[in-house]
């Protein structure tokens, strides 16, 4: 059985559950849980599993939408000593049959609309039937009481994003993660008495470990989304069933360009999160003049660390717009230049980390993994500068920045200028190879304004930055190429535009 002293991230639904068994917990569509329903139909999953065949250790992959069905798998997962592996449910191919086969999963819990995109061999349990009815044949099983998972234990591998590369499991034990929630809890302020959205998928670290599995933990009331469907969100704040909102930068920018936004009551809705991408400055400043009593949260991390690693609390926006905020309560931060050396205040480096969230490497890969881990700490590969009070401000990605003519130029500080534009909808600025600039700077553009030009777009940019970070060219597309979790691929980017 598991040890007294073992925290797991099963365990934090079955204390919730002890504490307050007749609280409702989750709603997704017309169903509504009791903690002490959830925390049964995850035991009885459990079962199932380890009846299975299953074994401690085996991992077993996640490929589905968001449902309480994904969240009762996960859990299940956890309480039956099982590695769970969310992937991306809009992967296909040899992106998908990639992380099935690189993590070696024995089992896919899969939604049956999506489960033929599978890679053949690999066997495959519906999580819900195509009728959404919730696994059915819980019922026929009893609930699992056999050994469970120690707080050493792996609970998930979180692939990275894979923005730059082919993507990692980041192997987070349930120490790790219970270690996480609780600096989410303390960090972002989040109440038993909270009514939180969950609308992003649940196999993206932040949804799930940043606040559905924290709030689970404090007790709340819960409802998930299919997705982030404005008009959805906007019923639900206007109807007070929603108090709290976690979501990406592109997630605000369409609300806050939504004909509802203007024009419904939004008063109900108390704290509103933001992260799994830099948030432009000018986009935050017109939410919180449309709703100046909301309380902004920034998040930042990444899922190497849980997620969270930093966070900017609703008093400390102040003056300091773009930073990320200072480590969360089990997360130790620093800035180091190329030697490794912390550097001083107010200078820029790479963000290092020492925590007992980190991840324990990467998944069957030894390089990169002692890459990544070394001289003690866990490198980020994110620039930014901390100052004298302890605030981070996050520049850009290491892989990102741009070398104009031997300048480095930050991404970041071009597409703050660029959204001060009103004809500018969204905008990325990236590194394309130039003879004479060695990478000119870049601008790839949505236009808000379909009469918006290239020589505007350059001539606004030159009137808030010096003319060396100013584009030398603007692209103008459709649509922004992101992941699920929001976060621009600047690397489909450059792979689209660099032969052009």
């Amino acid at each position: 059985m598991t040890g007294a002293r073992d925290n797991t991230v099963d365990g934090v639904l079955r204390r919730s559950a002890r504490r307050t068994p007749r609280r409702t917990a989750l709603r997704y569509r017309e169903r509504a849980w009791t903690y002490e329903e959830l925390d049964d139909a995850v035991s009885r999953a459990a079962g199932a599993l380890r009846a299975g065949g299953l074994t401690r250790g085996d991992r077993v992959g996640a490929y589905a939408h968001n449902s309480d069905a994904y969240l009762i798998g996960f859990l299940a997962c956890a309480r039956a000593g099982l590695v769970h592996v969310p992937v991306n449910q809009n992967l296909t191919g040899d992106d998908l049959a990639y992380i099935v086969r690189q993590s070696g999963s024995s089992l896919v819990l899969a939604d049956p609309d999506i489960a033929e995109r599978l890679p053949s061999g690999v066997p495959v349990l519906a999580l819900r039937n195509a009728d959404d009815s919730l696994l059915a044949r819980l019922a026929d099983f009893a609930a699992y009481e056999g050994e469970g998972s120690r707080g050493e234990d792996l609970a998930q591998l979180l692939y990275t994003s894979g923005t730059t590369a082919l993507p990692k499991g980041a192997m987070l034990t349930h120490r790790a993660l219970v270690h996480e929630y609780v600096s989410a809890i303390t960090a972002l302020d989040l109440k038993e008495s909270d009514r939180p959205l969950h609308s992003l998928p649940l196999y993206h670290s932040a949804q799930m470990h940043v606040f559905l599995m924290p709030y689970l933990a404090v007790g709340a009331e819960n409802t998930i989304l299919d997705g982030p469907d404005p008009e959805r969100i906007l019923d639900l704040v206007e109807t007070g069933r929603a108090d709290s909102l976690f979501a990406p930068p592109t997630v605000w920018i369409g609300l806050s360009r939504h004909p509802g936004f203007a024009t419904r009551d939004l008063r109900a809705l108390r704290k509103a999160y933001y992260g799994a991408s830099i948030m432009p400055v000018p986009v935050l400043e017109r939410l919180r003049e449309r709703l100046p009593g909301l309380g902004f949260y920034n998040c930042f991390g990444q899922s190497e660390i849980g997620p969270l690693a930093t966070v900017l609390g609703p008093d400390e926006h102040e003056g300091r717009m773009d930073s990320c905020g200072r480590p969360v309560l089990f997360v130790e931060a620093r800035v180091v230049g190329e030697d490794g050396a912390e550097v001083p205040d107010g200078v820029q480096g790479e963000v290092v980390y020492r925590s007992p969230q980190l991840c324990e490497g990467y998944w069957d890969k030894p390089e990169e993994t002692a890459e990544a881990f070394r001289d003690g700490w866990f490198h980020s590969g994110d620039l930014a500068v901390r100052d004298a009070e302890g605030y981070f401000t996050v520049v850009d990605r290491v892989k990102d920045v741009i070398n104009s003519g031997g300048v480095l130029v930050a991404s970041r500080q071009v597409e703050d200028a660029l959204y001060e534009h009103a004809g500018v909808a969204e905008a990325a600025v990236i590194g394309l190879p130039d003879e004479r600039w060695i990478e000119a700077v870049t601008a790839v553009v949505v236009r808000g304004d379909k009469e918006l030009t290239e020589a505007e777009v350059i001539d606004h940019a030159r009137s808030k930055l010096a003319h060396f970070k100013a584009p030398k060219r603007v692209l103008f597309v459709e649509e922004l190429p992101r992941n699920a979790s929001g976060k621009i691929l600047k690397r489909e980017l450059r792979d689209r535009f660099a032969a052009g």
